[in-house]
């Protein structure tokens, strides 16, 4: 197991820096068109955690966080607080935010994720580490009862039915999630006479895939 499922203290994460990083390989044809192509069907996110350090208090939570995973042995979770909810960041979660698939009358599991849009093209991020106690879920706009209608795999991102769906009705989901990183850094220097004159320390993070 390279995963811990413990969330790097939100209060060290807001005020953090970074988001997604896409990898475009762009080549410059003699007439002066581009050709584009892309080897990654998904984004990976980048942070660094080092700008949300406040206090020395901060640098030794994040010196113990650092030393309880082993530097980039272990991965854990991240709030990204510019974005962490299945809706916008000033709404409040329902159970339709997001279409999750289609009932076919047998599938009973369905995988989180979320939709990103912009005009006529859309994007689907695969959503793996939702936060315990935020799913909501909805049947054909029907809203689910978590316990006894359906349950949550919080380390999978999974919601299983104890009724199939029918044939053609859209499954709904709304739910709260944390990004899977790890440190991108085996080494944290910290001086506190630098920090007191405003100097941060570099700590990189960077998405997994789980």
């Amino acid at each position: 197991m390279t995963f811990h499922e413990i969330r790097f203290p939100p209060n060290l994460s807001f005020g953090s820096v970074g988001g997604p990083e896409r990898k475009t390989d762009v080549v410059t044809l003699v007439n002066g068109f581009e050709e584009r192509n892309t080897p990654w069907a998904h984004s990976r996110r980048r942070y660094e955690a080092g700008a949300g350090m406040r206090t020395p208090d901060d640098i030794a939570t994040l010196i113990a966080f650092f030393e309880a995973r082993r530097g980039r042995l272990y991965g854990f979770r991240w709030k990204d607080w510019s974005d962490y909810k299945s809706c916008l960041p000033s709404q409040k979660i329902t159970a339709i935010d997001q279409v999750i698939g289609v009932g076919d009358g047998v599938k009973t599991t369905f995988q989180l994720s979320k939709t990103y849009r912009s005009g006529e093209q859309t994007y689907t991020r695969r959503i793996t580490k939702p936060v315990a106690g935020t799913v909501l879920t909805a049947v054909a706009r029907d809203p689910k009862v978590e316990g006894q209608e359906f349950t949550v795999d919080i380390e999978r991102g999974e919601i299983t039915f104890v009724v199939p769906p029918d044939i053609g009705v859209t499954v709904y989901a709304g739910f709260e999630f944390d990004v899977p990183v790890r440190f991108d850094t085996d080494v944290i220097q910290t001086s506190l006479a630098s920090y007191q004159a405003g100097q941060v320390p570099d700590v990189p993070v960077i998405e997994v895939r789980v």
